[in-house]
């Protein structure tokens, strides 16, 4: 079978499958030209990670396709139901570089509350004593409060590292979550953004979440405190958010998503948030780290090589979870179909002809 990782793999992830037998085709392939060489190519499993989409419309135009493995937590650039209703497998990798998220998480709160991004770009213009005193007015973070919208695998983590350096942390989910730590629920997301110093977003694209951080809801912050966003670029209204800044109401951000990126190299960027004090910009990095694209990779190969030769399922969007032992000399076939009546009989009629055939003949 043929795998186009199309978002790239790392080379013990390809090495894996390619020892299971599978042929890894690591070509980049421009979005419009996906379809044709997808096609072209007979590719049968695509993986990608978020610079490729897997939308209805190229889930209908290749048919050949059986599965698509997302390497990384978002499921937002593949339509996941949709391919559910067309018998595709669809798979993910959540938790393989949230330990990196996490990291840059706070790598860049650390840097915000103490204006190092700041300092270090004016160091060498101007003088040394005024800049001394521009920025040396930053804040401890122990003590403060963090405020997460959001709290699945990438959350929760960022909850862990925060409480071990002194921060309270409270959080608000739609779904209910047990706390890890001394991390708290927020009742809703007015009182959480009305008592932290510091708030972080880890939540999907949705048309719920779209725009969740707008005019009114930065109006409930507390004057001064940080935004930071690594989660999905729509979440978060970048103009309100410049506004904010400029009034003195928020104290800083730091960015790393963005609605609209760049797609290939050469194509412009801009974003209400440049040029602003004490704002960190990142191209989307959250997860590249060595560690995530080594831990993507092999994740993404063992669900793969699970599903396709042993039948099991843990980590499927599309189809119910399923954890089977191994059987020695024997193979599962998965068949997916609609949830009409009589199917299930129809197959089962057809597995028993099949057998009796086979016992007459013996």
């Amino acid at each position: 079978m043929k795998i186009l990782a199309n978002d790239g793999i790392s080379e013990a992830g390809k090495i894996a499958l390619e020892n299971a037998g599978y042929q890894v085709i690591t070509d980049k392939v421009e979005q419009q030209n996906l379809v044709r060489y997808i096609n072209d190519e007979n590719i049968e499993i695509l993986l990608v990670r978020s610079a490729t989409t897997a939308r209805a419309e190229l889930i209908d135009a290749c048919p050949l396709l059986k599965l698509i493995g997302r390497g990384g937590v978002g499921m937002d650039n593949i339509d996941v139901a949709y391919a559910r209703d067309k018998g595709l497998t669809v798979i993910n990798t959540p938790a393989s570089s949230s330990q990196s998220v996490a990291e840059l998480v706070m790598g860049q709160l650390f840097s915000i509350s103490r204006f190092l991004h700041d300092s270090y770009k004016n160091m060498g213009s101007g003088d040394f004593n005024t800049l001394k005193k521009a920025y040396g007015k930053g804040i401890e973070l122990r003590g403060k409060t963090l405020g997460l919208i959001g709290y699945g695998n990438i959350g929760s983590q960022v909850s862990v590292l925060a409480e071990a350096i002194g921060m309270k942390v409270m959080f608000y989910d739609t779904e209910t979550k047990l706390p890890l730590g001394n991390a708290v629920p927020a009742k809703n997301l007015k009182e959480l953004l009305s008592v932290s110093d510091i708030v972080s977003l880890h939540v999907p694209e949705t048309a719920q979440t779209k725009n969740l951080i707008n005019k009114t809801n930065l109006k409930y912050c507390k004057k001064g405190a940080l935004l930071l966003n690594y989660a999905r670029g729509e979440v978060v209204d970048l103009k309100a958010l410049a506004e904010a800044i400029k009034d003195g109401h928020i104290g800083g951000a730091g960015i790393d998503v963005f609605p609209v990126e760049p797609e290939k190299n050469g194509d412009a960027f801009t974003t209400p948030l440049q040029g602003l004090s004490n704002v960190i910009l990142t191209p989307h990095i959250g997860g590249s780290t060595e560690e995530a694209q080594q831990n993507i990779g092999e994740d993404v190969s063992i669900k793969l090589f699970q599903y396709l030769e042993r039948g099991i399922t843990n980590g499927s969007h599309s189809v119910p979870s399923i954890a089977l032992p191994p059987v020695e000399g024997a193979h599962r076939i998965l068949h997916m179909h609609n949830n009409v009546p009589g199917v299930l009989s129809a197959i089962n009629t057809h597995y028993l002809k099949t057998i009796l055939i086979l016992l007459v003949n013996i």
